[in-house]
């Protein structure tokens, strides 16, 4: 409202004020119609004022509508806000819910990972199944037609088995005439080998007489009549001796070896190397100026005849001690190795050897593969430790070159092996 008050002040002045210089008639004048014009000038305020009054009431008015409208708008809004407060504890409570019901769907969903892929597994597994049951049909199918087939060969087996059943029945009547034969022969036998003994003996008795006489003779012709014969006489009946030596000592080869063949084996524990020991103690002691070296290996333990034992080393070690004669110095081993899987004993020497070529005829008795003037002998020596061996169950055999000396290899089955004690 301050427009109009200023306005009216500006309007206002003192009734008696005066221009400087003026006429106070024309003054008057001019006052009164000044007066006029600023009570008109007032009234039109005043009228303005009261238009304006009247239009500030109006929107004094309009306020009061606005601020009640305001009001109801203001309890309106409390009344959303309220609803909205409400609406968002619902929400948070909701949220809560839908955060909980999130957590099981993703412990479901979880947990759904986890059964699929146990059902993948379980599905891999269930093809593996089906991959080894495919297999298995066909190894099945494979069998059911092998055992078709084996089924077929049974019958075509069964048709030959009852052939051979019937060549079987034949055979076993064959043999039983065979065996029938046998026990002839075996009787013939037994009474030949008591006739080869009587003629052992026989032999053994009636030709060493004479041969001893003729030995005796020809020593007696010597001895007496010695200066009467030349030198030639004297060489013949020289010559005489040495033959009925040599058939004596034949003898002796073919008695011991036909012995041998007959004797009854007692097996026992044997110790090789003490009996090569006391051997070659004895082939020193007849030729003590020989320089030779043996080298016996300690505890040659076998389960074998003691007996017939020494005489094959007594056969095997004069052989190397013959045989290495001609050397300066003298070397014969006797051990035991592995040859061909099996343990062997071996007598070694390095001597004269012989020519592997004719190994084979080593152990025939009265084979010999050296001149008998520069290693004398009869050849029955190998054939009787041949006969021996074998007896034990065990095999015998010889390596050698000409010059490189030999050895002598032999096994025993029922060899014990080295001894501890």
């Amino acid at each position: 409202m301050s427009g109009p008050k200023s306005a009216l002040t500006e309007c206002e002045a003192p009734p008696d004020a005066v221009p400087l210089g003026g006429d106070p008639s024309s003054d008057s004048a001019a006052d009164h119609s000044a007066a006029e014009n600023s009570q008109r000038a007032l009234l039109n305020i005043l009228e303005d004022f009261v238009a304006e009054k009247s239009s500030l009431e109006h929107g004094q008015r309009a306020m009061l509508n606005i601020l009640d409208d305001f009001d109801s708008e203001r309890e309106r809004m409390e009344g959303a806000q309220r609803a909205v407060l409400n609406i968002l504890e619902d929400s948070v409570t909701e949220k809560v819910q839908l955060e909980a019901v999130q957590r099981s769907v993703l412990n479901i969903l979880d947990d759904f990972a986890a059964e699929k892929i146990q059902l993948e597994t379980v599905q891999q597994s269930m093809v593996n199944i089906l991959d080894d049951f495919s297999e298995e049909k066909d190894r099945l199918e494979e069998t059911q037609r092998a055992v078709l087939n084996i089924l077929d060969d049974f019958e075509a087996e069964k048709n030959k088995v009852e052939l051979v059943n019937q060549q079987l029945e034949k055979e076993i009547e064959e043999r039983a005439r065979i065996e029938t034969r046998i026990k002839g022969v075996n009787t013939e036998l037994l009474a030949a080998n008591k006739e080869l003994e009587a003629f052992s003996y026989s032999v053994s008795h009636d030709l060493r007489a004479p041969l001893r006489g003729i030995d005796g003779f020809s020593l007696a012709l010597l001895e007496d009549y010695g200066e009467k014969l030349d030198e030639e006489g004297r060489d013949h009946l020289q010559r005489v001796r040495a033959a009925t030596q040599r058939m004596g000592v034949l003898i002796d080869d073919l008695l011991n070896l036909s012995r041998v063949t007959r004797s009854e084996m007692r097996m026992e524990k044997a110790d090789l190397g003490a009996i090569a020991g006391s051997i070659a103690a004895e082939l020193q002691r007849t030729q003590p100026e020989r320089r030779a070296e043996f080298r016996i290996e300690a505890n040659l333990v076998a389960f074998a005849d003691s007996h017939l034992l020494r005489i094959s080393l007594e056969n095997l070690l004069g052989n190397a001690w013959k045989f290495t004669s001609k050397r300066e110095a003298t070397s014969i081993e006797v051990g035991r190795t592995i040859r061909e899987g099996e343990p062997a004993y071996y007598v070694r020497d390095n001597g004269a050897g012989f020519d592997p070529a004719y190994a084979h005829r080593l152990f025939g008795a009265f084979q010999r593969l050296h001149d008998k003037s520069d290693f004398p002998g009869t050849g029955v020596g190998l054939a009787t430790v041949q006969r021996i061996i074998h007896r034990h169950g065990g095999r015998i055999w010889a390596e050698s070159a000409p010059d490189k000396g030999a050895t002598f290899y032999f096994t025993l089955p029922e060899a014990t092996g080295r001894s501890d004690g």
